[in-house]
């Protein structure tokens, strides 16, 4: 098939590598979101998609916004039959999806109607789900709402941050895609409505969101520091700044500490929760580099009884 590709980051450019590498279809093009600043110096960055597109000799279109007339008659030259996408970023409207003939079709990374929204990976982690996955669907005009077409399971390891999971899923949901298109062409892959039942939703995690509660439980402050991990970056005060906190481990057999409260050894910074301690193993200071927390706390210097939080 003739493929137009949609996809802004980094994590989609495994599954626009594979489907260049297919030799059964022809990406003709691909859409991904305008340049935006990035860095000190707040220059104007291609995304990462359209930097592998370019690499490959393979037409960029960056609307502004995808129902602009102008993008929709070069898509309409095109005349793409399927555009698969992963992590775009924009929705399409109506006018756009009735481009390709076989619509548009997505690389979700959650097993649907799981975690329709933004953040899934993220969700998935901090509602401390065993097992996930990534689906391919046809877009329709609601929110990750159209039918299925063809899924993969992940295990979520005690340790993954979304870093770690979305990597996987990435290269995993790759190789789901370009099976999907084969399928689609060859006429053996027919999507299925999403059941009505165990749908959640994972809108974008914020700021805000990823500031740490510790009067939650140990697993909780867990959960919440991994799925924020490496963005938005889970955070807590100390002394009226932010502290990110990078990487935590629950300590289940260590007691006795309030909610917040500091304590210091040689070698480890243990916090108190709602139930047992944390361990701070990567912390970054507000205007500095990531550190060890161990190093982080003699620095500071932290006095007996003194709390994290608001």
């Amino acid at each position: 098939m003739k493929l137009v590709f949609a996809g802004t980051p980094e994590v989609a450019v495994p599954a626009l590598d594979a489907l260049i590498a297919s030799d059964r279809h022809e990406v003709a093009a691909v859409v991904t979101r305008p340049d935006a600043p990035a860095g000190r110096g707040r220059r104007l960055v291609a995304s990462p998609v359209a930097e592998r597109a370019e690499e490959a000799g393979i037409e960029v279109l960056k609307p502004a916004r995808p129902r602009e007339e102008g993008f929709l008659a070069r898509l309409r030259e095109i005349a793409p039959d399927c555009c698969p996408v992963v992590a775009y970023g924009a929705l399409l409207p109506k006018e756009t999806l009735a481009v390709p003939a076989r619509g548009w079709v997505n690389l979700h990374f959650s097993l649907l109607p799981a975690w329709r929204g933004a953040a899934p990976v993220q969700h998935s982690i901090m509602a401390g789900d065993e097992v996930t996955g990534a689906s391919t669907f046809l877009i329709e005009e609601g929110l990750d709402s159209g039918p299925v077409y063809g899924v993969l399971t992940e295990e979520v390891r005690p340790t993954d941050t979304s870093g770690d999971l979305l990597t996987r899923l990435a290269f995993a949901g790759a190789g789901l895609l370009v099976a999907t298109m084969d399928g689609i062409e060859d006429g053996t892959l027919h999507a299925v409505p999403q059941p009505a039942d165990g749908i959640t939703l994972a809108p974008k995690i914020t700021v805000e969101n990823a500031q740490v509660d510790w009067s939650a439980p140990a697993l909780r402050v867990d959960r919440v520091v991994r799925g924020c991990t490496p963005a938005p970056g889970a955070w807590t005060l100390f002394r009226g700044e932010r502290l990110k906190l990078i990487q935590a481990a629950p300590v289940l057999d260590r007691a006795g500490l309030a909610p917040g409260e500091l304590s210091a050894a040689k070698n480890n910074v243990y916090v108190g929760t709602g139930s047992h301690a944390v361990e701070l193993l990567w912390v970054q200071p507000q205007g500095k580099k990531p550190m060890r927390a161990a190093d982080w706390a003699r620095g500071v210097r932290i006095v007996h009884g003194e709390l994290l939080g608001s």
